[in-house]
């Protein structure tokens, strides 16, 4: 798995899990060393409003993803056995959700 893939798994929520997709946050190195992956939350639900640490994926049909998606900056670590690779974001999208992270986090 590298930075910028799409995945599926059971992603918590606030009041249930379910399966849905996610991209990886994670590095290659992280991956090495850890069984589990950082993900960032893809969902079809358009926002009221997107915050800076959201931003539509323009490119979703390359990403694998069946409907139009957004990305929202919920990370979570799910284990690397339990994740499916379905595709990757395209190269602009990956840079907006890499916006989004440093929106959140202060850096990439």
């Amino acid at each position: 798995m590298k930075p910028g893939d799409v995945v599926v798994g059971a992603f918590p929520g606030a009041d249930t899990t379910k399966i849905r997709p996610a991209v990886v946050l994670s590095t290659e190195l992280y991956h090495s060393h850890r069984p589990d992956v950082i993900v960032g939350l893809i969902t079809t639900q358009l926002p009221k409003e997107l915050a800076p640490t959201d931003c539509e994926l323009h490119d979703w049909r390359h990403a694998g993803l069946h409907q139009p998606s957004f990305f929202r900056l919920f990370p979570v670590t799910l284990l690397q056995r339990e994740v499916r690779l379905i595709g990757r974001l395209s190269e602009s999208d990956w840079t907006s959700v890499r916006a989004c992270f440093r929106a959140g986090f202060g850096s990439d």
